[in-house]
Parts: C-alpha cells; sequence; structure tokens
C-alpha cells in the first residue's frame, strides 16, 4: 500500500544541480500530474504535461535508486472522501485526457501521496510533518502548473528555508508563455535553481 501521510536554514535558497544530491536529505515532489485535466484550457496542459511526465518518470526512477522519497501532492477534485486509489482510478478510465500521464508516472507501493484541498502542497496538509519526519533539507519540485501550483509549493517551501531545484523541463503551465515566465520568477524571487534534470549526474548523489 501507498504511505500516506516536515530544517536547515540558509540566506541563499537555490541549489545548484551538482549539489542538489549531494547528500541523502533530498526528496521529490511531483504535483497534481495524476490529473483529469478536465477543466478550461486542460487539453492544452495535457499536450504539454505528457512529455514533462516521461522527464519526472526518469528523474524518479534515477533518485529511488538512492533511495530518495518520492512524494506525490495532489488535489483531489473536491472530493473530499477520496484516497489516492480513487483519484488514480479516476485519472486513468479510458475516455480521461490525464490517462496516458497518469499510468507513466503510477506510484510505487512505497512512495508517499498527499491529498491537498489548494494550491500549495503544504496549505493544511501534513507534508511539513513528513518533510520532518524524514529529515529533508533539499525540495526537488516538479509537476503542473507551473504557473500556479508549482510556483505556490515553492513559495511556501522558500518561506520554510528549504533549498529548492524545479528542473524546468519538468514542469508544465497552459502555455509555454506562462511556463517560461513561471520559472523566471521563482529564480528570481524565490531564488531556486531551474537547470534542466539532466545536469545532475549520478556522482553528485
Amino acid at each position: 500500500m501507498l504511505r500516506t501521510s516536515q530544517t536547515w536554514t540558509s540566506q541563499n535558497t537555490e541549489m545548484k544541480p551538482n549539489e542538489v544530491l549531494s547528500c541523502r536529505r533530498v526528496a521529490l515532489l511531483i504535483i497534481d500530474m495524476i490529473n483529469t485535466f478536465d477543466f478550461p484550457q486542460g487539453a492544452d496542459l495535457a499536450r504539454l504535461a505528457l512529455p514533462v511526465a516521461k522527464k519526472i518518470q526518469k528523474l524518479k526512477v534515477r533518485l529511488r535508486k538512492h533511495r530518495i522519497p518520492v512524494i506525490y501532492l495532489n488535489d483531489n477534485f473536491g472530493q473530499w472522501r477520496s484516497d489516492w486509489k480513487e483519484v488514480f482510478n479516476l485519472c486513468t478510465q479510458s475516455d480521461c485526457l490525464g490517462k496516458d500521464i497518469a499510468e507513466i508516472l503510477h506510484p510505487a507501493d512505497d512512495d508517499f501521496f498527499i491529498l491537498k484541498p489548494r494550491h500549495s502542497g503544504f496549505f493544511n496538509t501534513n507534508l511539513d510533518v513528513l518533510l520532518k519526519e524524514l529529515g529533508v533539507q533539499k525540495l526537488i519540485i516538479t509537476g503542473v502548473a507551473g504557473n500556479i501550483c508549482v510556483l505556490f509549493t515553492a513559495n511556501d517551501a522558500h518561506m520554510r528555508d528549504f533549498k529548492v531545484w524545479i528542473p524546468q523541463d519538468c514542469v508544465a503551465s497552459n502555455t509555454k508563455k506562462e511556463n517560461v515566465g513561471a520559472l523566471t520568477q521563482m529564480k528570481t524571487v524565490l531564488d531556486v535553481s531551474i537547470s534542466a534534470s539532466h545536469e545532475v549526474r549520478n556522482s553528485h548523489i
């Protein structure tokens, strides 16, 4: 069964590619990729998120080899009694826009899965407690939408003094322009690294 369910401070919260995996106190966050995409511009976001899902899965495989925890942060689509299995089953129905993406990123049995009620993965969830129990100091944040839920989560992580890396090829927004704008804002305002996922080498883990 999936595990369902937070520090170290620095004046500079940007995490460089060559230090991102320099210790085990790091976790991968996957935001809202198990998704119906049943909303305005959902089809556009799903189209842009499909190649991103493949990049995230490739990164996830590399990180899991080094026992780095993976945490899914997911909307519950207003179904307050739903659990992750209900959400996954909903998103993998044959007529669902998010079917292919959800199947690519099928959670593993030992991944963590947190249902969130609003944009930020920290708001009214147990993410803070989980990260503390895991001893996490650094966060790799991926998913959708870059200019909404990823941005809000990155902002809350920044305020909690986590070092943050957001691989630019592992994030999608409704448009490429909005995604570039969000990544630029997070790099400039939140001082996060946005280097591509392939820039982290196994030798740095």
